[in-house]
């Protein structure tokens, strides 16, 4: 199940909004292809959500320049990049409470 069925569940709570996933290894969807599925269907704002823990090199310079990538073929669509799941505390909070029961 792992992320793809995260994002089955996402889909499901959030249907009536839109989204989607993107892969950055053993890729199903890029984000340049997920973003322009959800322009294509008309979003004109993408917020993404990079779901790692860490703040690498793939959080911290490859996102930002595919953002650029994207906004230079799609400039009337605001383009948001979230700051990491590890870096929300709640996320922090919640896997410390994992890992104490």
């Amino acid at each position: 199940d792992g992320v793809g069925g995260g994002c089955g569940r996402r889909r499901e709570r959030r249907a009536a909004r839109g989204g989607g996933c993107a892969y950055r290894e053993n890729a199903r969807s890029s984000l340049p292809g997920a973003a322009g599925s959800l322009i294509a269907g008309g979003a004109r704002a993408v917020r993404v959500f990079p779901l790692v823990l860490g703040v690498g090199k793939h959080a911290r310079e490859d996102l930002p320049l595919l953002l650029t990538s994207i906004r230079a073929d799609q400039p009337e669509v605001v383009l948001e990049l979230l700051p990491t799941a590890g870096e929300d505390e709640r996320l922090i909070a919640l896997m410390a409470d994992i890992a104490l029961q």
